[in-house]
């Protein structure tokens, strides 16, 4: 090889070698800050104890809250936090912390979820209806709402034993996203308390006549609404 071509391969060496040290470099989007949806869950001395088993199921939601991301309300506009996000989906997340809430009751004879495969008597349906940090105005701090419909329903005969509307709201402290969490997790402990209280109520005693509705609409797990 020529002095010609040594100079040329080497020039062609660092070349590519500064070209691949370029993508490292410039500005990049900066990690989504992570948030832990951790509501506290207040000692439930005034319910019954409850030997009944209890499958949870999967919540339906819309589409807009089948999502990572925090959401956000202005008028009729939905909207996410910019960097911000919870550490899984709020499907999975509501799921995983009513089977926590059910057992940190210490009032169930069994609660898992309904992919679990446990023998149940009763399944939880829930649809989360609202679940977002809600703007009155340009300036000024949210308020959460986190709005849970809940049917129990019987396995054996798929009949909805009762239903509940659990819908609470907690005020963020000041525009900022810990604070918007915080008030997320105060609402959310509370609906899920009234969630836990109202199903050991209504699984502590034979089901009534008076309490069974009209058949359930069978549950698919992953449904959407839009």
């Amino acid at each position: 090889m020529t002095s010609k071509s040594r100079f040329a391969l080497r020039a062609l060496l660092i070349g590519a070698t500064l070209a691949l040290a370029g993508c490292s470099i410039g500005p990049s989007s900066p990690p989504a800050q992570i948030y832990v949806l951790e509501p506290p869950f207040a000692a439930l001395t005034d319910v019954p104890m409850s030997g009944a088993q209890l499958a949870v199921a999967a919540p339906d939601l819309a589409n807009v809250l089948d999502t990572q991301r925090i959401a956000l309300s202005r008028g009729q506009n939905m909207d996410y936090y910019a960097d911000a996000q919870w550490t899984d989906n709020t499907e999975r997340l509501l799921q995983t912390l009513l089977v926590e809430a059910f057992e940190k009751s210490g009032k169930i004879g069994s609660v898992g979820r309904d992919s679990d495969g446990i023998h149940a008597d009763y399944i939880l349906d829930t649809e989360l209806r609202d679940f977002a940090a809600h703007y009155a105005g340009a300036d000024g701090a949210p308020t959460i709402t986190v709005d849970i419909e809940a049917k129990l329903v019987t396995s054996d005969r798929r009949t909805v034993v009762a239903t509940l509307d659990a819908s609470k709201t907690a005020p963020a402290s000041v525009n900022s996203v810990p604070a918007v969490v915080a008030a997320f997790n105060q609402a959310t402990g509370a609906a899920l308390e009234d969630i836990v209280s109202w199903t050991l109520r209504k699984t502590a005693a034979p089901v009534q006549q008076s309490d069974t509705a009209a058949p359930a609409t069978p549950h698919h797990g992953h449904r959407r609404r839009r």
